[in-house]
């Protein structure tokens, strides 16, 4: 039998194609809400039967963060090849924002919290996980971020069991003010960079202080006394998206560090710092109700969404240096 097929039909299958593809890149697109991370101690503790010790919230967060990235509506999209996710680009950087923090978390608990002094030995299971999540973010195949990331889970699973096992020494997590001060120090650069990222949303002249402070510092090669920066109309929501991600990570982090660094907070009286912290990154997470991202200009007549993210940024970021300081003080 011979079939046969109008221009208004193909028209119309094309049109509804695309249309079905607009639904499940919106759907998709929406980002993933905030996780109770006390609630997911409890359930996790209570579902193995152990009581949580110090170094399980923080290893709890770090799972959940790295499950959610993996398991949000339309899965794990930065390596996707096929529509509609291919022509996606927010949620993908919101993706790689979030890895990023992940990364960073990560290196200092297998450098850091894992160990009590610079000759100690490395734990295996961060050993192993932390690699696995420093694979090419978009790599799709031999081997796929999603299959390399999940392998890090079950790495860092049997690192938190392991913390929980009372007759055994082979994973241990230090709660301690030196330990948690180098991790502080990796999040300022990040929230500095990505503060600095959002406010060249409408373009200014800064000055080059890249020597500032000492008079006989030197650099590979000359640069200019001052420095135009401007981000391409392109990449400004790539640029907020990916900042807000890092936050999102950020934020499940230091609810959990406050957790087990109880202690050591409360010593320092830090407690209230980490809760403004947290408070401010809350804030960054405020639902976005512009169809795009706006890039208005000073105080013109329409909104700079990025300039509102590097102030919540900034303020927070203030607030870490802040905290850093208090806990290094004896």
């Amino acid at each position: 039998m011979k079939i046969s097929f109008s221009t208004k039909t193909v028209v119309a299958m094309v049109v509804a194609v695309f249309f079905i593809f607009y639904v499940i890149g919106v759907w998709w697109s929406f980002e993933p809400d905030e996780f109770d991370i006390t609630t997911q101690v409890t359930q996790d503790a209570a579902g193995d039967n152990v009581a949580p010790v110090v170094g399980y919230t923080t290893t709890t967060s770090l799972i959940r963060v790295i499950e959610t990235m993996l398991n949000k509506p339309g899965g794990y999209l930065s390596n996707d090849a096929i529509p509609p996710s291919v022509f996606l680009d927010n949620i993908p950087a919101w993706e790689f924002g979030a890895l990023e923090m992940v990364r960073d978390m990560a290196l200092v608990m297998r450098q850091e919290f894992s160990r009590s002094q610079s000759q100690s030995l490395e734990n295996q299971h961060l050993k192993t996980a932390h690699p696995q999540l420093n694979i090419d973010h978009t790599s799709w195949a031999m081997p796929s971020a999603e299959g390399e990331y999940k392998k890090a889970i079950k790495e860092l699973y049997a690192y938190r069991t392991a913390l929980t096992d009372v007759g055994s020494q082979n994973a241990q997590f230090y709660a301690r003010a030196d330990n948690l001060r180098d991790w502080l120090k990796e999040v300022e650069k990040r929230l500095g960079s990505y503060s600095q990222r959002l406010s060249a949303s409408v373009g200014r002249e800064q000055m080059n202080t890249d020597l500032a402070g000492d008079s006989v510092a030197q650099q590979s090669t000359s640069a200019a006394s001052s420095l135009q920066m401007k981000t391409s109309w392109w990449k400004i929501d790539d640029e907020f998206y990916e900042a807000r991600g890092a936050c999102w990570a950020l934020l499940h982090f230091l609810q959990a560090i406050e957790i087990d660094f109880n202690d050591v907070l409360e010593k320092k009286n830090a407690k209230v710092s980490v809760q403004q912290i947290i408070r401010e990154l809350k804030a960054s997470q405020q639902p976005v109700w512009s169809p795009m991202i706006l890039n208005g200009d000073g105080f013109g007549f329409l909104a700079n969404h990025s300039l509102v993210m590097a102030n919540y940024i900034s303020r927070a970021n203030a607030a870490l240096i802040d905290l850093n300081e208090l806990l290094s003080q004896g």
